[in-house]
C-alpha cells in the first residue's frame, strides 16, 4: 500500500501545505475539515475536498468535520465581489441538518465526529472575542488579502466589519479544535488558503504550539479554464432535489476525455491499478467513452447509491437510444429505480390511474400519450407524425395509431420521449 503522501501526489489532490516536507501527512493525526452551510447542500466543488479527506482517514487520521453554523451567519467573502444576503436562522438549522446527512452518506462506514462551531461561538462575547482572538491577529495581514484589496480598492463594492472579520471566526475554529479535540491539521480547497492560515497564527501565538493547513487544487476544466462544478443549469449539487440523479450522472458522462483522466483520480475510490487499466481502454476506443461511464458510476454511487447509479444508467441508455426499456426488464419486472429516473427527467402517463375520461376511454394509446405529454399540440399532427414513420414505442417505428401498455417509452424524432407506467 502506498503512503498516503504517495497516494494524494498521485491524485492530484497536493496544492499548497505548511508542512516542510510533504511525507509529514504521513503520520496519523487530527484533523477537521468545514464547510458553511450557504446552502442546504454540497456541491461537486466541495466534493473533491472531501474525498481528499477520505483518503486521510483510510490512512489512520482521525477526522472531525464542521457544519459552519456561526461562520454561516457571516458567510465567507473570499472571491465574492460584493457582500452576501445573510441568511435567516431557521435556513441555517436546516441547511446545517442536511449537510450533517451529507456528511453521514458520503463517510458513511467510516470513524468520524461531526461539530458545529455556534456551539463555542453562541455564549461568547464580543469583547471577550476581541481580547482573546482579535488582539493576536494582524490587520496589516488581513487587510493583504486580495480579494480584500479588490473589494476595498477602485471600483470595488467595500467589505463589512463582519465579513472582513470571517477568517478571524475561522481562525478560532482551529484554536478551539486544537485545544478541545487535539485538531493539528486543518484540510481546505486553495481557495481557503488565506482563512485557514489564521488559525495556524493563532495556536502558535496563544499555544506555542505547531499546527498545520494541507490544501487540494481548485478543480478547472481543461477545455474551459472554468471552475470545475458548473453546468449549464448552474452549481452540480449532491442533494438529489436539485440536482437529479440522472442530471448528476449525465454532468460527468459528459466531462472531456483529458478532464476525465484527472477526474476519476479525484472523485473516485478506485485504485491506481484499476484507474490506469481503464485509461489505457479508454485511449484505444475513444467512442465508446469507457473512462466516463466509469466515472459517472462510480461518482453517482457514492453520492446516491448503486440502484439511483444503475436507474440512471440504465435511463441514459434508454434516452440516447443505446437501449429499450425492456431490455431492463426481469421476468417482465423493471426496477422502480429505472421508472422513477426515467419519470423525473421526462413526461409520463400513468396507465392505471387516467387523468381524464378521454384517457379511460380510449385505454391510452399513442394518439393520446402524444398529446398528454405535449409532444404533439393536435390529433392531427399525432396522426401526420405517426404516418411518416417519426413516432417509435419501445424503439420500434409505428405506422398507425395504436394502443400502449405500460411501460413503454414513446419518442418523438430523436430527442423528445414520454414515458407511460
Amino acid at each position: 500500500m502506498s503512503t498516503l503522501s504517495e497516494e494524494l501526489s498521485w491524485r492530484g489532490f497536493v496544492n499548497q501545505y505548511t508542512f516542510s516536507e510533504l511525507s509529514a501527512i504521513d503520520e496519523p493525526r487530527t484533523l477537521y475539515w468545514g464547510v458553511d452551510p450557504s446552502a442546504n447542500s454540497m456541491t461537486i466543488g466541495n466534493l473533491a475536498a472531501a474525498m481528499l479527506v477520505r483518503h486521510f482517514i483510510d490512512h489512520g487520521h482521525k477526522v472531525i468535520l464542521l457544519v459552519g453554523g456561526a461562520t454561516g451567519m457571516i458567510g465567507d467573502p473570499d472571491g465574492k465581489k460584493q457582500e452576501r444576503d445573510l441568511k435567516s436562522l431557521d435556513e441555517i438549522a436546516a441547511n446545517k441538518e442536511a449537510l450533517a446527512k451529507q456528511y453521514k452518506t458520503i463517510f458513511a462506514g467510516k470513524d468520524f465526529e461531526i461539530v458545529d462551531n455556534y456551539d463555542w461561538f453562541k455564549d461568547m462575547g464580543y469583547l471577550e472575542f476581541l481580547r482573546d482572538v482579535g488582539k493576536h491577529t494582524s490587520i496589516t495581514q488581513m487587510l493583504d488579502r486580495e480579494f480584500v484589496q479588490n473589494r476595498i480598492g477602485e471600483g470595488g463594492s467595500g467589505i463589512s466589519y463582519a465579513e472582513f472579520s470571517y477568517s478571524l471566526i475561522q481562525g478560532y475554529d482551529f484554536l478551539h479544535l486544537y485545544r478541545e479535540k487535539g485538531a493539528t491539521l486543518q484540510l481546505a480547497g486553495a481557495d481557503q488558503w488565506g482563512n485557514s492560515i489564521t488559525g495556524v497564527s493563532l495556536i502558535r501565538r496563544l499555544e506555542g504550539a505547531e499546527a498545520h493547513v494541507f490544501t487540494a487544487p481548485l478543480i478547472v476544466n481543461k477545455q474551459t479554464g472554468v471552475k470545475f462544478g458548473k453546468s449549464e443549469d448552474g452549481a452540480v449539487w449532491l442533494d438529489p432535489e436539485q440536482t437529479s440523479p440522472y442530471k448528476f450522472y449525465q454532468f460527468w458522462l459528459n466531462v472531456d476525455d483529458e478532464t476525465a483522466e484527472d477526474l476519476i483520480k479525484i472523485y473516485t475510490l478506485l485504485g491506481r491499478e484499476d484507474i490506469e487499466s481503464i485509461i489505457n481502454e479508454h485511449r484505444k476506443s475513444p467512442q465508446n467513452r469507457t473512462l466516463q461511464q466509469k466515472l459517472a458510476f462510480e461518482v453517482t454511487t457514492l453520492v446516491h447509491g448503486e440502484r439511483s447509479a444503475y436507474g440512471a444508467k440504465d435511463a441514459s441508455a434508454i434516452l440516447f437510444g443505446r437501449a429499450k426499456i425492456n431490455d431492463f426488464s426481469d421476468y417482465k419486472y423493471i426496477s422502480k429505480e429505472l421508472l422513477d429516473t426515467l419519470e423525473a427527467e421526462i413526461p409520463t402517463v400513468h396507465i392505471s390511474k387516467p387523468t381524464t375520461l378521454e384517457a379511460a376511454l380510449l385505454e391510452i394509446d399513442v394518439i393520446y400519450v402524444l398529446k398528454e405529454t405535449g409532444l404533439t399540440t393536435s390529433t392531427n399532427e399525432a396522426f401526420r407524425l405517426i404516418k411518416s414513420g417519426a413516432i417509435t414505442v419501445d424503439g420500434e417505428k409505428i405506422t398507425e395509431n395504436r394502443k400502449v401498455s405500460g411501460p413503454s417509452l414513446i419518442t418523438k424524432g430523436k430527442k423528445y420521449h414520454a414515458l407511460v407506467r
